[in-house]
């Protein structure tokens, strides 16, 4: 298909406006967890399930997607993710019990599903191949500042009313950009996609192994695996940074709060950077791992609790810098991986399980590390966060190595 700037433009937006939606409702709740908490006589796990459920159910829910998107292409699914999402906003609302809450972080998880097969599909199918560099830093950059926004949103509005009429807010804003994506459906016409599920043959849409020939592949086991863990680091965080840094640091709520706002802004910088760097450097993993190399000695450095309670929020947001430079280089060894022995046809599919795993990692987090913040390690969950960027990083390293064998081959 033909593509200039303004189209791709206008579908880099509308995309990432949608995935900035879904980061929002990631945080929905985490934010309200001291008011809930309090509300419902909860512990740090209890509270955690909640958002392991979401990701659960969001992880489960994403690998199927990859299918749903090849079939019937991305657009309906993205319009059904989006209002799934407002919806979970007023089932919080109207919650008055903790099984009321797990609703509402199931009914978040399953609009939550559909995002990265259904953005990545859109991206790699309508925006040109010189672009995409960008336009994968435009949509983790939306990422992050939907990350940003919610907890001064949800916990702002908590603060100045209570958390039915925050998570009432939430659900409006999501009605309205559900909205603004059905108004320039046109845009978003995935055509592309249903003419190449249209032209293949129907026993590869029937059968189950030409489906699921990626699943026999490593190189997509390991970029499972990478994003399972650099998730797991952040799941940490987005969960428990304000708990650890109030008590590592004795910052007061607002500071230590403040300190994961800075993470998340200082990983939107890292993901403008990073795409520069995506769209000249072909040698990805290197530059996840300096990256996430950078992130996991910060993290180290917090865990030591030996740097002054005023540096704490600058070296949250160089942290957050290393693993924003990461992502738009992640996208694209994972398009790489795909393309290497799948070709476009199975965007949705290899998107979608691949991206299963960063819901499993945040999914794992919050009940893993629950119980060591309700024991008081607060300085051993900063050191989990770093080892697994380690991990992580040696992966991704193991990715690149495999995939330009692919290539070779």
């Amino acid at each position: 298909m033909p593509s200039n700037f303004k189209s791709d433009a206008e579908i880099i937006g509308l995309v990432g406006l949608a995935h900035g939606t879904s980061h929002f409702f990631h945080l929905m709740l985490p934010p309200l967890f001291p008011w809930l908490m309090k509300e419902f006589s909860l512990s740090f796990t209890q509270a955690g399930f909640l958002m392991t459920v979401f990701f659960v159910i969001s992880g489960i829910g994403q690998a199927l997607a990859g299918f749903v998107v090849d079939r019937v292409g991305a657009r309906p699914v993205l319009f059904f993710g989006v209002g799934t999402l407002a919806a979970s906003g007023l089932v919080l609302g109207l919650a008055n019990s903790y099984p009321a809450l797990v609703l509402a972080a199931a009914v978040a998880g399953v609009g939550n599903s559909i995002f990265h097969p259904a953005d990545f599909t859109l991206l790699n199918r309508r925006v040109s191949p010189a672009r995409l560099g960008h336009a994968f830093s435009v949509h983790g950059l939306s990422g992050n500042l939907g990350w940003a926004a919610a907890p001064v949103f949800m916990a702002g509005i908590a603060s100045l009313s209570d958390w039915h009429v925050a998570a009432f807010a939430a659900s409006a804003c999501g009605f309205a950009v559900l909205a603004t994506l059905v108004a320039r459906a046109r845009v978003l016409d995935d055509h592309v996609a249903e003419g190449l599920v249209a032209a293949r043959p129907t026993s590869d849409m029937t059968g189950s192994s030409g489906q699921f020939d990626f699943l026999r592949s490593g190189a997509v086991w390991m970029c499972f695996v990478f994003f399972f863990l650099a998730t797991g680091a952040f799941g940490i965080l987005q969960n428990y940074a304000p708990a650890i840094l109030g008590h590592v640091y004795q910052l007061p709520l607002a500071l230590a709060t403040a300190g994961l706002t800075s993470y998340l802004l200082g990983s939107a910088a890292g993901m403008v950077v990073g795409g520069f760097a995506a769209a000249r450097q072909e040698s990805s993993d290197l530059v996840i791992a300096f990256a996430l190399g950078l992130a996991a000695l910060v993290a180290l450095v917090l865990a030591s609790g030996a740097v002054p309670a005023w540096s704490v929020i600058a070296l949250m947001a160089v942290m957050g810098l290393g693993v924003g430079i990461a992502g738009p280089n992640r996208d694209l060894l994972v398009r790489k991986a795909a393309t290497a022995q799948f070709g476009r046809a199975s965007y949705g599919r290899v998107y979608g399980f691949v991206y299963s795993g960063l819901d499993i990692g945040l999914a794992v987090t919050p009940v893993a590390f629950g119980p060591v913040l309700d024991a008081g390690g607060f300085s051993a969950a900063l050191t989990g966060v770093a080892a697994l960027q380690v991990a992580a990083l040696v992966s991704a390293l193991r990715v690149g190595r495999g995939t330009r064998a692919a290539h070779a081959a």
